[in-house]
């Protein structure tokens, strides 16, 4: 409740499906709205971006690619196409970069999405974005001037992860490029065997850093005539006083994923338990 958000912060919010719209549309009043986009790379992604947005934005897309680029303007006809490298900093300026507000860097060249990312920043872009293939990488130039780092290999470890460890931890989400984590356990047990489960959030022994920010439980109840059940999902969000109850699905967020093997074994249940 005393937290102060500074100008940078990156800012995580949890919140139920339903939600999620209203939430947004509440931080999109703060910001400028987007009109115009530009998309280095017209490849797969920069293809499927383009074709997503074409009748909201004003796009314009360079392709390296002479015959990829004929392509793309044949099958997206209300998108600029041009063919040019995107590290062109006589391109981009003609192109008026500085007019943008967003710009994308969507090649299968890390080290060229990075630079025109850069270079777009430095020119004048709003935001920029840019695909990041290896990890190390990302983590150079997350706290730089690139706005938003998106590694497909680091978006996929996640799923990965939530199959080798250790308890019941059906989801592993990366925040801030692997730095913290977002887990989804199932509190198993009882009050005896649990050190979790028929406790208040207050009483759970947390490692420093580990927060529980909400609870999904599910309800079943008669669905109609026929003797059917049905099962309803609701979203809790984390207060002090609130009780976890046997298989809810805790969702925590750590800020050192060092600490993850201790939020683990708090959900592992004692031996005793059938």
């Amino acid at each position: 409740a005393t937290t102060v958000i500074e100008v940078g912060d990156e800012v995580f919010f949890i919140a139920a499906t339903e939600d999620i719209r209203g939430v947004m549309r509440e931080l999109r009043r703060m910001d400028k709205p987007v009109k115009r986009v530009m998309i280095g790379g017209g490849g797969n992604i920069g293809r499927r971006l383009a074709r997503a947005i074409v009748d909201r934005y004003q796009v314009k897309i360079i392709e390296f690619n002479k015959r990829s680029a004929e392509n793309l303007a044949a099958a997206l006809n209300k998108t600029v196409v041009l063919v040019g490298d995107v590290t062109d900093e006589e391109l981009l300026q003609t192109e008026n970069i500085g007019d943008m507000d967003i710009y994308c860097a969507l090649t299968n060249d890390d080290e060229n999405n990075i630079m025109s990312s850069l270079l777009a920043k430095r020119m004048g872009a709003r935001r920029v974005v840019a695909l990041i293939n290896r990890g190390s990488y990302v983590n150079l130039v997350q706290a730089g001037q690139i706005d938003i780092a998106i590694s497909p290999a680091q978006a996929t470890i996640g799923t990965l992860l939530a199959h080798v460890r250790q308890g019941d931890c059906v989801a592993v989400h990366s925040l801030r490029r692997g730095a913290a984590e977002a887990l989804e356990l199932v509190a198993h047990g009882d009050a005896k065997s649990s050190k979790v489960v028929g406790r208040r959030i207050e009483e759970i022994d947390l490692p420093k850093g580990a927060t529980i920010g909400a609870i999904v439980r599910t309800h079943e109840h008669p669905s109609g005539t026929d003797g059917k059940t049905a099962r309803e999902h609701r979203v809790l969000i984390a207060h002090h006083d609130t009780v976890i109850e046997p298989d809810d699905h805790v969702i925590m967020f750590v800020v050192d994923k060092r600490m993850v093997p201790k939020v683990e074994r708090l959900f592992q249940v004692g031996v005793g338990f059938v």
